[in-house]
C-alpha cells in the first residue's frame, strides 16, 4: 500500500459547539489561533437557551452532539471545543469520560485573566443562572476569593436576546444587569474590571462600553480558549490555505447564516442538523 504523504493526510476538522451563535465569539479567536485548521460549527439554537435549562438537560444535548459530531462520517473531528460556560459546568467531565481519546476542551468565566488586569480587585461577572449556580464556577470562584472580590450578576434573558439579535432588548438588560452589579470605575471600592462569563455575551460589547465607559475592562474567554486548543492538537496537514468552515444548526440555519456573516465576516451557508 502507498502511504499518502503528510500534507496529503486526510484533514479532520476541529468541532465547536454551543446552545446557539454564542459560540462563534470563541471560534473566532479559534480561526485566528489555529487559521489552517477546518472548523465545524453546531449551534444547538433548537434547544437554547442552555443558561436557563436544568444541568440533566444541558448533559442529554451535549452528549447528543459530541456524539454526533463523533459518529457522522463527513464530521469525525480530532478535538472537541465546548464553547458554553454553562455546558462545560454541566457535562464536560462527562464528555472527557465518554470520549477520553479525544481532546476536549472547555470554556470558564475568565476570573484568574481579570484578577491579572485589575487594580481594585472588584471584580464584576456576569453569567447566565446555569454557570454562576454550578459547582464548578463555584469551586473556582472560592479558590480566588483571597485575590478578589467577585460581584455575580444572573442575566437571564441576555443570551437569548443576543441570539434574537434584538438590539433594544440587549441595550434594556445590559443596563439593568451592570446598575445591579454596583458602581463602576478605577477609584478604590469600585469594579474595574467585568467579566463576560457567557460565549454571547462579547456579542453586546459595543453596549456594555457606552454603559460602563473606556477605563472599565471587559474580559472574555476567548482567546484562553484558543491558545489550550492549539496546545491540545497535533496539526493533521502541512497545508498553506485557509481551513474550511462547516456551520450546522438544529435551529434555524438562515440565523446561523447570518450571525456568522455579522461576526465573523464569513460567506458561508448554514445547514439543518
Amino acid at each position: 500500500m502507498t502511504q499518502r504523504p503528510f500534507s496529503e493526510k486526510i484533514k479532520h476538522p476541529i468541532g465547536v459547539f454551543d446552545s446557539g451563535v454564542g459560540g462563534l465569539s470563541v471560534l473566532k479567536a479559534l480561526r485566528t489561533e489555529l487559521p489552517f485548521e477546518d472548523f465545524v460549527y453546531v449551534a444547538d439554537s433548537g434547544y437554547a437557551p442552555y443558561g436557563e435549562r436544568n444541568e440533566a438537560f444541558v448533559i442529554e444535548r451535549s452528549r447528543h452532539i459530541a456524539s454526533t459530531l463523533q459518529r457522522h462520517e463527513h464530521l469525525r473531528i480530532q478535538a472537541l471545543v465546548v464553547a458554553c460556560n454553562t455546558a462545560t459546568a454541566a457535562a464536560v467531565h462527562l464528555l472527557r469520560q465518554d470520549y477520553s481519546a479525544l481532546p476536549i476542551i472547555g470554556v470558564e468565566p475568565a476570573l484568574k485573566p481579570a484578577i491579572t488586569i485589575s487594580q481594585t480587585k472588584r471584580i464584576g461577572v456576569m453569567a447566565t443562572r446555569g454557570t454562576l449556580s454550578s459547582q464548578k464556577f463555584n469551586a473556582l470562584k472560592s479558590t480566588l476569593a483571597s485575590q478578589a472580590e467577585f460581584i455575580c450578576q444572573p442575566c437571564d434573558g441576555l443570551a437569548d436576546a443576543i441570539e434574537r439579535d434584538d438590539e433594544s432588548k440587549i441595550r434594556a438588560l445590559c443596563a439593568e444587569y451592570t446598575g445591579a452589579i454596583g458602581q463602576f470605575g478605577i477609584q478604590s471600592g469600585e469594579i474595574d474590571t467585568l467579566v463576560l462569563g457567557c460565549t454571547h455575551y462579547p456579542f453586546a460589547k459595543h453596549h456594555l462600553r457606552q454603559l460602563l465607559g473606556p477605563e472599565v475592562r471587559l474580559v472574555d474567554n476567548g482567546e484562553p480558549v484558543a491558545r489550550q486548543t492549539r496546545r491540545m492538537i497535533t496539526p493533521t496537514s502541512l497545508h498553506s490555505e485557509p481551513g474550511q468552515l462547516s456551520l450546522f444548526s438544529t435551529g434555524n440555519p438562515a440565523s446561523l447564516t447570518q450571525a456568522a456573516k455579522r461576526w465573523l465576516g464569513v460567506e458561508t451557508q448554514a445547514h439543518a442538523l
